[in-house]
């Protein structure tokens, strides 16, 4: 048996991070699903600005959509909810045999309306009603301001993947701001029942210390981050608050471990997939990540409900002088700069193939 399918008959949900034109075109996706145990994905604008960059997949869209007077990101929309709901079709049989737990799909909202709480929450109505698939999350982060977008979000009954979370404080930000969004709409007579994840970003923590701290403790800060995290998700589902949502036909809002390929190459290149399986839990996996777990990856044990160590192990880096807190707020900070920079990067980018296209047809017709 793959050691996906082991992940997979564990309870955890194996996700793509990665969503191209030709991954559902040329049969990869569905390849993955059937040989790998992939049951979603997921995307971001690095991984679009990265997919329009390297190939002419887009070529022929980006040049109706030029023509039909569509520039910025209305075209960059235009293209990626072609692709994400694509791929939601293809996943649609896994969400439905599932009840709706797994088969998802995921769309962010612009980068640059991460401190935009008002504007988060106009996109990301919008762009729901523009997918018009029941399983397609759209993507916020969360942040200070992403939170009460969250909350109104789910109210609203908009399936929400929380992204950029880097501790376990911000994740129970956004879970609380999930319940209270679905305790909202069983108070005005509303179905409960709205999709959510939760995702916790791993390997940047581990990138961000590699140079700070002894040897020993070298790849070892994101999964004790993870480890806390996990503790605080079990606790959550156990709670009375929780349990009464349940009963009134809730559905969890499932953790998902994001940034899980390995950054250090002098370490395993499953680290974090070996060493986080948990059920009702989701692994996002990079490609090369998800052949080299299916190839030779081990898992080592499942996370433990109470933490296991990661006290013990986060008390080792803060003698080493890492502040976890403030560590936490320095990396979301640092990950929302990233995805804007990729989105400007994106847009640009967009603009640069449509002048490109605009300007060899203009050639190919014998115009000046």
């Amino acid at each position: 048996m793959k050691p996906t399918r082991q992940l997979h008959d564990l309870g955890q949900s194996l996700w793509l991070d990665n969503i191209t034109r030709g991954l559902l075109t040329d049969g990869t996706l569905r390849r993955y699903i059937s040989e790998f145990s992939v049951t979603g994905l997921t995307s971001n604008p690095t991984i679009f600005d990265k997919a329009i960059t390297e190939a002419d997949f887009y070529d022929a869209a980006i040049r109706q959509l030029t023509a039909e007077g569509k520039s910025g990101e209305a075209l960059f929309f235009e293209l990626a909810i072609e692709d994400l709901t694509g791929a939601a079709d293809l996943f649609r049989p896994i969400h439905d045999s599932t009840g709706g737990v797994d088969g998802w799909v995921s769309l962010e909202v612009s980068p640059l309306l991460a401190y935009d709480t008002a504007g988060t929450i106009d996109a990301a109505a919008r762009l729901h009603e523009a997918a018009q698939r029941p399983n397609l999350f759209i993507k916020i982060p969360g942040t200070p301001e992403g939170v009460p977008a969250i909350e109104a979000s789910i109210f609203a009954g908009v399936p929400v993947n929380v992204t950029l979370l880097f501790s376990r404080e911000q994740y129970v930000a956004a879970a609380q701001a999930y319940l209270r969004g679905i305790e909202r709409r069983i108070a005005a007579g509303l179905d409960p029942n709205v999709g959510s994840v939760a995702s916790i970003f791993v390997s940047r923590w581990d990138v961000a210390v590699k140079d700070k701290v002894p040897p020993q403790l070298r790849n070892r800060l994101g999964i004790a981050i993870a480890k806390r995290a996990y503790q605080a998700y079990r606790e959550l589902l156990a709670s009375p608050r929780w349990q009464q949502l349940a009963v009134a036909g809730a559905r969890p809002q499932r953790l998902l471990w994001a940034s899980t390929g390995t950054k250090d190459p002098d370490v395993s290149d499953t680290l974090y997939i070996g060493s986080l399986a948990a059920p009702d839990t989701i692994n996002t996996i990079p490609d090369k990540t998800l052949h080299a777990f299916a190839d030779h990856g081990e898992l080592k044990g499942v996370l433990p409900v109470d933490g296991g160590d990661a006290e013990d192990v986060l008390a080792e880096f803060a003698r080493a002088g890492v502040d976890d807190a403030a560590l936490a707020a320095q990396l979301q900070r640092e990950g929302a700069e990233s995805f804007d920079k990729s989105w400007k990067d994106l847009i640009g980018r967009i603009a640069a193939k449509s002048a490109m296209l605009e300007k060899g047809d203009q050639t190919r017709a014998g115009q000046p």
